[in-house]
């Protein structure tokens, strides 16, 4: 059947061509994953990953990254320096060729580079694109050639610029300010990569300068070097961490032009610890060299425990949670030809990869097991351990997933419903103490806002198994109203809300409790945070009043410039002189606050800007809140709950090694690393509540 033609015709003139780089500048998100901090700094990562090319293939030894002022970064290595001759097939400079066109480089053929991260050939161009200024300087031949480019547009031909006994290659850029809405580099994040490529490039020196501030006393200098590799990566995530196997168990080989290289050691920890990497990127999705190094490590665990009769034949096989279970593992694989899923290179996809990775591991599993039987037994006894709490675990769960099941839209008790079935619009705030939770109740919007009140403190999840975590009431509760279930029957496409907002008192009980809470979500639905399902309320501090007219302060900051406002306002209405206010301050000092039936001194700072601010101001009143229960259901509505007017703070992990190794820290058993830390932060606290 042939439909009536209307006007809107689709023809070959709305058909867009975009040629050169326009394509990353239309759609920067499909190269760099978007254009927020993470595409950012994936900016850095493209230029650093074709330096750290040049370490793997044998011909760089160092590595430096500089931030400088303008937002602006230099990567320089000591490599072979990017070639500047001329190319055959469009008789342009190789440079400009590389610099200038998707897909163009050293790493499609002809021998140039083995294994490469920047695989796809696309990564300096990209940025190239999505700069306002680029230059790139090559050292090579004895000769310093150069070329800058504006949005990808090269200003002027290659030229020689100068003479240099160095060799190497580096590459300035700015960010486009009209593709990246904020283009501050954050130096903890480009530290913690640097460290990570340093472990995984053992015997390369990576530095980083922090050069942005004009007064060069207050400049940072940082550099990395592992003649361990991998096995000081392992050692430095366990650091923290009693350790049943040490050093780690570490496995080099090569097979059919792959290399397979892993460390990986067991500690008294409950949870696992897997870090893949292919050609020095971090595949957080894992891949098939993930898969294959699980497949034989559950594998040779049960043949060796059979064979030694660690494990009995009666007994049920222990299973790839078992074997993994306070396991901390690095697994690193170079690959000549790998098969990246998405540009963002998250997953490794090739077959090839599994079966060799399977096979390099059991074999030198196998030998270490065989000749330390020491830690072989060690290891087996704590697989066997998780195997029973698995059983204790799952019989718990069940009756979890049954008392759910059994108590349909009522479940659990104290829980209050919304109408809304659909999780995308559904949100749950997990409140603390029931005073709070009656009131959150209250505020609500009914339709899609359910509220969770917990009583007191949650278990601490990092110190205990699933089947002993399973016996709380308060975090059964937590787990039937998310409907996801948990462990092995975790479904989070089962999950009933898409916004989970912990919602805790401002002051250090409150804390407490919503980083027993983050640790239960970080440890057991990291699902939840990956997707950005997970939300901390920000409820005010301070509510002040003149009249109709009120605010509400999140900080003290916030609050001195509220009542600030105020002063200014009064002393433009009545005009009244410096020496007059010090009189008023003089005769009523500080000011008496009744808060929640309770008189509370408040001193209210003086501004050096305003010469002097009186304590008192005649019909402003300033609230204190000290936790959620003060505030009646309209205040906390006004305040947290209202989407309009709320300030809520999601919950991500953008590095996961570390972010492990401060649960480890914080939560952890070992009370020498939590002292340690307290004291190394100390002072960075602004406001202690005790």
């Amino acid at each position: 059947m042939v439909g009536k033609q209307d006007n809107n015709e689709y023809t070959a003139s709305q058909i867009t061509v975009l040629e050169g780089l326009d394509p990353v500048r239309k759609r920067p998100g499909m190269y760099i994953g978007g254009t927020g901090p993470e595409g950012l700094h994936h900016l850095v990562w493209e230029v650093l990953d074709n330096a750290t090319d040049e370490a793997m293939a044998g011909y760089a030894k160092n590595i430096e990254i500089t931030l400088l002022p303008g937002d602006t970064v230099s990567v320089l290595d000591d490599g072979r320096g990017i070639p500047v001759d001329i190319h055959k097939q469009t008789g342009k400079s190789a440079l400009e060729i590389v610099m200038t066109r998707l897909h163009a480089g050293g790493k499609f053929g002809g021998g140039s580079y083995k294994v490469s991260g920047g695989l796809h050939g696309v990564g300096v161009s990209v940025v190239n694109a999505l700069s306002v200024l680029v230059k790139a300087e090559v050292f090579r031949d004895g000769k310093i050639y150069q070329q800058e480019y504006e949005k990808g547009q090269p200003k002027y031909d290659v030229k020689v610029v100068g003479d240099t006994t160095i060799r190497g290659t580096r590459i300035t850029f700015s960010p486009d300010p009209e593709i990246f809405q904020e283009k501050e580099f954050n130096l903890q994040t480009i530290i913690d990569h640097l460290r990570q490529q340093a472990y995984l490039t053992k015997g390369t020196k990576f530095v980083i300068n922090d050069k942005r501030n004009s007064d060069p006393s207050s400049h940072s200098h940082y550099t990395f070097y592992f003649e361990g590799g991998i096995v000081s990566y392992a050692n430095h995530i366990n650091h923290n961490k009693e350790k049943l196997v040490d050093p780690p168990i570490y496995i080099n080989k090569f097979s059919n032009e792959i290399q397979v290289e892993a460390a990986f050691a067991y500690t008294n920890d409950y949870n696992e610890h897997i870090y893949t990497f292919a050609n020095n990127i971090s595949t957080p999705e894992g891949g098939t060299h993930l898969t294959g190094f699980r497949t034989a490590l559950t594998r040779v665990i049960n043949d060796y425990g059979r064979k030694s009769n660690l494990v009995k034949e009666s007994e049920t096989a222990l299973t790839g949670e078992d074997a993994r279970e306070g396991l901390t593992a690095i697994i690193s694989v170079k690959v000549p030809e790998p098969q990246f899923e998405g540009q963002t290179k998250s997953k490794l996809g090739n077959p090839e990869v599994r079966t060799i990775t399977e096979s390099i591991v059991a074999e030198g599993l196998g030998y270490y097991l065989e000749e330390h039987p020491t830690e072989a037994r060690k290891i087996i006894e704590k697989c066997s351990l998780s195997a029973r709490a698995r059983l204790a675990a799952r019989a718990a769960r069940e009756t979890v997933i049954r008392k759910g099941a059994l108590e349909g839209m009522t479940l659990p008790g104290k829980l209050a419903d919304c109408s809304s079935k659909n999780p995308a619009d559904s949100e749950i705030y997990i409140v603390e103490g029931d005073s709070a939770g009656g009131s959150a109740k209250q505020g609500r919007d009914r339709r899609t806002q359910a509220i969770l009140p917990l009583k007191g403190k949650i278990l601490n999840v990092e110190r205990a198994r699933l089947d002993r975590m399973l016996g709380s009431d308060e975090i059964k509760a937590l787990i039937v109203a998310m409907g996801a279930g948990i462990g092995e029957q975790l479904d989070i496409g089962k999950l009933r809300y898409h916004r989970i907002i912990l919602m805790t008192d401002a002051d250090v009980d409150g804390s407490h409790i919503r980083t027993l809470l983050l640790t239960f979500f970080y440890r057991h639905f990291p699902e939840i945070i990956q997707k950005g399902y997970l939300y901390i309320a920000q409820p005010p501090l301070y509510a002040i009043s003149k009249g109709k007219e009120k605010h509400y302060a999140y900080s003290d900051e916030q609050k001195d410039e509220l009542i600030k406002k105020y002063v200014d306002s009064k002393t433009a209405k009545t005009n009244t002189t410096t020496d007059e206010i010090e009189n008023e301050q003089d005769k009523t000092g500080l000011e008496a606050l009744d808060i929640a039936g309770e008189n509370i001194k408040e001193e209210i700072q003086i501004s050096e800007a305003t010469q002097a601010v009186p304590n008192k101001l005649s019909g402003v009143s300033i609230q204190r809140y000290k936790g959620l229960g003060e505030m009646n259901p309209e205040q906390l509505w006004d305040t947290t709950m209202d989407p309009e007017n709320r300030m809520l703070w999601r919950v991500n992990v953008e590095e996961a090694a570390r972010a492990d190794e401060i649960f480890t820290v914080l939560m952890g058993e070992e009370v020498p690393p939590r002292k340690r830390f307290i004291q190394t932060h100390a002072k960075s606290v602004k406001n202690l509540d005790i």
